[in-house]
């Protein structure tokens, strides 16, 4: 079953978000991830949508809106998407890739982006199985401040 996520999904959240994370090295903070997803669902700045088996968080993806000035739509970024190991290989990312399609389709926006690393295989195998395409042809610049 896939639905929206709400505040009372929260500690549940945190806590598997708190995994995705650490996929990604990144240093754990289950307090800092829980107020940083209790302000997007308050603020409604991101879309997440949580996949649930038996009442228990098993995946979740999180989309933020952008736009396009040269297309005069919104676009979404897929940012985030996680599925526990366990439910890997059966149709939980799709699912959640899905309703992350309808979201785009239900609200006119013009395309569905996300970036995942090279090293990534799981991602570099399930994101063209559903549609979507590697781009070669553009540069991908960015800047971080110092200390980030």
């Amino acid at each position: 079953m896939i639905r929206t996520a709400t505040l009372e999904d929260l500690g549940s959240l945190a806590m598997i978000f708190e995994k995705y994370r650490a996929f990604y090295q990144k240093p754990a903070s289950l307090e800092a991830s829980t107020l940083f997803l209790k302000n997007r669902i308050e603020r409604h700045e991101s879309v997440i949508y949580l996949a649930l088996k038996n009442n228990k968080i098993i995946g979740f993806t999180q989309l933020y809106p952008l736009f396009s000035s040269t297309r005069l739509k919104r676009l979404w970024l897929l940012n985030d998407l996680y599925v526990e190991e366990n439910y890997r290989g059966k149709g939980v990312a799709t699912a959640l890739i899905n309703k992350a399609k309808q979201l785009c389709l239900e609200t006119d926006a013009c395309q569905l982006s996300l970036e995942t690393s090279k090293t990534n295989k799981e991602g570099n195998i399930v994101y063209p199985k559903n549609g979507f395409v590697l781009d070669t042809t553009e540069n991908y610049y960015f800047w971080i401040p110092e200390g980030e």
